[in-house]
């Protein structure tokens, strides 16, 4: 099935939710990725060597990848009533996840994102919301059940920011565990932080919330240092080739990265927190949580796209592990 065509997949929208291990609340778009020798410079044109149209959107991306990696999953997100909703609903069917809290928001185009990847792997990104940002605290009130059963609520900025802190709320009252992977980066007060179990950052994301610049594993380790005390209970900073260095409790630590040839590092960070939750929410160690999403990220940026380039898990255990920790 291409990336245009739509299945009958979908389950009945009155039939009683079942109970997941994590509820994503996040964003559902559809990414037009075109490849160029390198990016662009402002004002510049350039021939590209490739398009492609594949389903996007980081919430749908991290649902995708903790699908992949074990865990069942069920999404809250908002889409258009234009011809890419209904492809991103079959998709998240194909990949069995529950999509009853998928809304269908009329009038309203479906995000999209603009990605152009350079030959030496690096990307750049435009998104536009789209029904993104329609995704309201009415959307998440009638799934109180879902949240309440489940092990782990995952969330990210690509949907309203409101909307983000009343989920988090809603899992700190029941109980659940939350994740906060804070992408695309914005203003994050101390009482949003205080709400969040496990806040995943990249370089410059956590660059940006620190108020400092990172370059190397012992830059995210002061800021680190600046997040915990703003209130984040356990942080980790991802840092691509270099690794990533992690608060764990009192702990702090550097798990250096595995050795690659990276083709396309679009949706690697994504691919991270798929592994990384799907093992928090099957209750293995923090530890064990880390290599399993630095080893699904290492293999999908093997590969091209972001949920085209999602491993399973069968395929992780059949790679030999390099990690290593200092």
């Amino acid at each position: 099935m291409n990336a245009l065509e739509v299945s009958n997949e979908n389950p009945a929208p009155d039939a009683a939710p079942p109970s997941c291990d994590v509820v994503v609340v996040g964003s559902l778009n559809m990414d037009l990725v075109t490849r160029t020798p390198r990016l662009p410079q402002p004002g510049e044109t350039l021939t590209g060597s490739g398009f492609s149209i594949t389903q996007g959107g980081k919430g749908a991306n991290q649902a995708v990848a903790l699908a992949r990696l074990g865990a069942s999953v069920a999404m809250i997100g908002c889409v258009g009533d234009d011809d890419y909703g209904p492809v991103l609903l079959a998709n998240l069917a194909r990949e069995g996840i529950d999509h009853r809290g998928v809304r269908i928001e009329h009038g309203c185009p479906t995000g999209i994102a603009a990605i152009t990847v350079d030959d030496s792997s690096q990307n750049s990104i435009i998104v536009v919301p789209g029904s993104n940002h329609a995704l309201t605290q009415a959307d998440i009130e009638p799934l109180d059940t879902l949240l309440r059963d489940a092990r782990l609520l995952v969330c990210q900025l690509e949907v309203p920011l409101d909307t983000v802190r009343f989920a988090l709320q809603a899992a700190r009252r029941h109980g659940c565990t939350t994740l906060l992977n804070a992408a695309p980066i914005l203003p994050l007060d101390d009482a949003l932080l205080a709400l969040v179990d496990w806040l995943v950052v990249n370089e410059i994301e956590a660059a940006a919330l620190a108020g400092q610049a990172i370059d190397t594993p012992d830059d995210a380790r002061a800021a680190v240092a600046h997040l915990r005390r703003r209130g984040c209970r356990n942080v980790l900073i991802t840092l691509g080739a270099q690794g990533t260095v992690a608060a764990l409790g009192d702990e702090l630590r550097h798990f250096k990265a595995q050795k690659v040839a990276a083709i396309d590092t679009t949706g690697a960070g994504d691919t991270f927190v798929g592994g990384f939750g799907a093992a928090i929410a099957q209750g293995l160690t923090p530890e064990a949580a880390i290599r399993l999403g630095q080893a699904a990220a290492a293999i999908a940026v093997t590969r091209t796209g972001a949920q085209t380039a999602m491993p399973y898990r069968d395929e992780i255990a059949s790679q030999p592990s390099s990690h290593r920790e200092t």
